[in-house]
């Protein structure tokens, strides 16, 4: 009896106007270089771009691409977004008109 072990690899390919994010870690450190524990942590606003959704749809038909790529840093509205834990990561799924700007 041959046994073959599989991975699972699952991914998240957004939708419509959406965008999946990987927020920025940071390290809050205090002057005297105490160290800020999770719970006490603010949410960043910088989330690194992981896959684009195809763009919204005009009543047309003709779709709006969204003008971001994986890989680019954008600042995003504080509290919005859908967070999604997937292969023990965390990700923010957004709709673009939650992007405030690009970070170059």
């Amino acid at each position: 009896m041959i046994t073959q072990e599989t991975t699972m690899t699952t991914t998240i390919k957004p939708l419509g106007n959406r965008i999946l994010v990987k927020r920025c870690a940071c390290e809050e450190k205090l002057k005297g270089g105490l160290v800020l524990p999770d719970s006490v942590k603010k949410k960043q606003e910088t989330a690194e771009v992981i896959a684009v959704g195809p763009g919204l749809s005009a009543k047309d038909g003709t779709i709006h691409a969204i003008p971001l790529k994986a890989g680019e840093i954008i600042l995003l509205d504080k509290y919005s977004g859908q967070e999604v834990t997937l292969n023990d990561q965390e990700y923010v799924i957004v709709k673009f008109d939650d992007v405030i700007a690009v970070v170059n």
